[in-house]
């Protein structure tokens, strides 16, 4: 069986972008759940249809910054960038 670490290792050697939106959307998801907030009034506060948060929840779509955006603004916060050099 695969664990969470050995999925999140192979990501990161393979894809570092993917494992960072799964992560913010995992931390945004779980901040909806502890605010309390149901998939159905969330999709409808921040403009979007029920069955597509629950795809972008899912990860059957990968949110674009945009998205993740609107998502973060519909929780009271905001997500930041940073250029750093390697």
């Amino acid at each position: 069986m695969t664990t969470w670490e050995d999925f999140s290792q192979k990501l990161k050697k393979d894809n570092p972008e993917k494992l960072a939106i799964i992560k913010t959307l995992a931390d945004l998801e779980s901040e909806r759940i502890k605010q309390g907030i149901s998939q159905k009034d969330f999709a409808e506060k921040i403009g979007m249809k029920q069955p597509q948060l629950a795809k972008i929840e899912r990860l059957d779509s990968l949110p674009t910054l945009a998205t993740l955006n609107r998502y973060a603004r519909g929780l009271g916060k905001e997500i930041r960038l940073s250029i750093v050099t390697q």
